[in-house]
């Protein structure tokens, strides 16, 4: 089976419609977050996509406490369907498929990784100065 960054994409917008609905009620995006964390103790660490992955739910987290609101609402929508994607059963390549089987979760999430970026640089920056106080 065959995966490309277009299908990736094509997820990852699906998904960014509901996550416009859930990232307004805090406490299922809580849920949400829980959910992932969950899920990536079963996953291998693989590559920069997963190191990334803790800073991706920590902003998620901030601006749903609305602690940190310099980041667009899309940008939070994307991430959050990128996390929906990786909890949910339905995938285009099975999880219990091994090696593969977690190809599609990490192309879906390393393109929310590349989209928000900018995003997540200035986000850390901005945890790194208010933890520093």
């Amino acid at each position: 089976m065959d995966f490309n960054l277009d299908q990736a994409k094509e997820l990852l917008d699906k998904g960014v419609a509901e996550a416009q609905e859930i990232i307004k009620n805090p406490s299922r995006v809580d849920e949400i977050l829980l959910q992932l964390e969950e899920k990536l103790k079963t996953v291998p660490a693989i590559g920069e996509t997963l190191a990334d992955l803790p800073l991706m739910i920590a902003m998620v987290k901030a601006w749903v406490k609305k602690e940190y609101t310099e980041v667009s609402p899309k940008v939070i929508a994307c991430l959050v369907g990128a996390f929906l994607y990786l909890i949910r059963k339905k995938d285009l390549i099975p999880d219990y498929i091994p090696i593969v089987g977690i190809a599609d979760d990490l192309a879906v999430l390393g393109l929310a990784l590349k989209l928000s970026e900018p995003e997540l640089k200035a986000f850390s920056e901005w945890r790194a100065s208010h933890t520093a106080l």
